[in-house]
């Protein structure tokens, strides 16, 4: 619950820059957003739909960033449906997931009465009149795609000289799915045409689309029913989406007006109540000063971008760069605007300097009082950190490569002078201790770790918080006492040499969560085998110590500390 009195924001939905973005983003009354809703819905235009009509290899090859095999494969679809409505001479028989996907996904101009068909209710002139569709001009034909193969105007469609008429799009929309346990969820998603169309450096206003990013962020945030959740750095709003699926009220703040004109447009398309949703402009925490969220979600503008790189010409793009380190600054004060009991995930990246070990660097930014949990995911070295982001902005040597490696080489200088060996990714878990837990010291972890997750880490992250925060509660004698059960996820793999009957390897392998894997000896392979709730810590170091002649009270300690990291990484559970 928020603790203080709202500040004013400063504009709710603020008007959106025109000196960058040659096209201002879409706007929706609730009449226009639940007709286009409709419409979408009908054409059945979702994720299966659009992976059907291009196919597994032209689809993946779209999710590489190929763009030219899925063009291929709509013009195919709207050539097939252009010839049978001219040769039936009856309107409407183009594929709407085709239209739809050439238009919005993949920058293909197409015809209005085309468009018609496909959104019957909102039509041209309603895709228009909310900034989805601009008149596409002899120049304009494909964006980035060079020459568009041309077809006649269907017969009847449109009449007169409306058959001719073509559009293309002025945003990218995309649908995106979810399931979770309030069930499936279906959403069309805005945000700025990407460079696959633009095929041009993004203008430094771009507000992004969903991206590997995004969805990291969206995996890793629990989804426990809360009352205040905040999306700090909106952007297109697709955390804001997810945060409103068990948040009774959202608050999305970002120093992008425009950022924050697409949330408004996808929450208004997606159905949601604006009296659940509330919009702040401002840089990070500026918009909600002296209130508190129950929940946390935000991927900042954390790329690190020096001034010298900006100097070559290089614009600040604002869904990215922050012009400076952002989480020594950002993460101290994260911890105040949390409730007792609160959480906030983020993904963020920090320099590793030479003679500092990074773990010292990011343990210094750590808010006071609060517990955290900061795990690198991926090291990179400054050549690829920055070729990375300059190619990320729409900087490519292909493209131009005197600035390029102007860029380059002045990011590499900056680092190089700095002392900057690596750039290090991951994600940062914070938690305010509830008002239950007031008394006991904050934990704090930071570790590496490699492995690559198959499932959505929002359960385990909630599972690791709460496992760990008792845990810190917890005497040994306390801990000598419980009855943990095993995950039922955990599974035994035993290596063993030709002719042997012991295993000089025993592995504890981990499903879900982070897929970890623990070298056991067989005394802590026992513990895990016959942990089923019903015998205590203390109880199975006895027997094992009387099975194997082993010291008890020697063997109940290394238990002990054994089972506090097993429950904290989720191979043990709680009786």
């Amino acid at each position: 619950m928020t603790d203080a009195a709202p500040t004013p924001p400063t504009e709710l939905v603020p008007a959106p820059p025109a000196a960058f973005s040659p096209t201002p983003p879409p706007v929706a009354t609730p009449e226009q957003a639940a007709a286009l809703r409709a419409d979408l819905a009908e054409a059945d235009w979702g994720v299966d739909a659009v992976a059907e009509l291009l196919g597994p290899a032209v689809d993946a090859a779209l999710r590489r960033e190929q763009r030219y095999p899925a063009l291929r494969r709509v013009r195919e679809a709207l050539a097939a449906g252009r010839t049978a409505r001219t040769g039936a001479g009856s309107e409407g028989a183009a594929d709407p997931v085709a239209v739809l996907t050439a238009l919005f996904m993949l920058g293909e101009p197409v015809y209005a009465a085309e468009l018609d068909a496909a959104l019957p209710r909102t039509g041209t002139a309603g895709a228009r009149a909310m900034g989805l569709v601009i008149t596409a001009g002899s120049d304009l034909e494909a964006v980035g795609s060079g020459a568009t193969e041309q077809h006649p105007p269907a017969a009847g469609s449109g009449g007169g000289g409306a058959g001719t008429v073509r559009v293309r799009a002025a945003v990218d929309l995309r649908p995106h799915e979810a399931c979770d346990d309030g069930g499936q969820a279906r959403w069309w998603v805005a945000s700025d045409l990407g460079e696959l169309v633009s095929q041009g450096q993004l203008a430094p206003d771009h507000v992004l689309g969903i991206g590997g990013a995004g969805l990291t962020l969206a995996g890793l945030t629990p989804r426990t029913p809360v009352d205040t959740a905040l999306d700090l750095g909106c952007g297109c709003g697709i955390q804001t989406l997810y945060l409103l699926r068990h948040a009774d009220h959202v608050v999305a703040t970002d120093i992008s007006a425009r950022a924050l004109a697409f949330t408004a447009f996808n929450a208004a398309l997606a159905g949601i109540d604006p009296e659940r949703l509330e919009l702040r402009r401002g840089s990070f925490l500026e918009p909600v000063a002296g209130r508190r969220f129950d929940l946390v979600a935000t991927n900042p503008p954390f790329v690190i971008t020096p001034p010298a790189v900006r100097a070559t010409g290089l614009p600040l793009m604002e869904y990215r760069d922050a012009g400076g380190p952002v989480l020594p600054t950002l993460l101290p004060a994260l911890g105040e605007h949390l409730t007792d009991g609160g959480i906030a995930v983020m993904l963020g990246n920090w320099e590793h300097h030479l003679g500092q070990d990074w773990r010292e660097r990011v343990s210094g930014w750590l808010p006071d009082g609060t517990d955290a949990w900061v795990i690198q995911r991926e090291v990179q070295d400054p050549i690829e950190y920055a070729t990375m982001w300059l190619r990320d902005g729409g900087t490519t040597p292909e493209r131009d490569r005197v600035g390029f490696e102007a860029a380059l080489g002045a990011w590499l200088d900056d680092f190089a002078a700095r002392g900057v060996q690596a750039v290090g990714f991951g994600y940062v878990v914070l938690h305010r201790p509830g008002t239950d837990e007031a008394g006991r010291a904050p934990w704090r972890v930071l570790e590496g770790i490699g492995t690559q997750p198959t499932v959505p880490l929002g359960p385990h992250v909630a599972q690791v918080v709460y496992s760990r925060s008792r845990l810190a509660a917890m005497s040994d004698a306390e801990v000598t006492a419980l009855q943990p059960v095993v995950a039922p996820d955990v599974t035994e793999e035993r290596h063993l040499r030709p002719g042997d009957s012991e295993p000089s390897v025993i592995l504890l392998r981990q499903g879900g969560g982070f897929a970890r894997t623990v070298r056991a000896d067989t005394a802590l392979a026992a513990l895990v085998e016959v942990a089923d709730g019903e015998l205590s810590v203390g109880q199975i170091a006895t027997a094992v110590a009387a099975l194997t002649d082993a010291d008890a009270k020697a063997l109940t300690t290394r238990m002990v500390a054994a089972t506090r990291d097993l429950l904290a990484d989720g191979l043990l559970l709680w009786e």
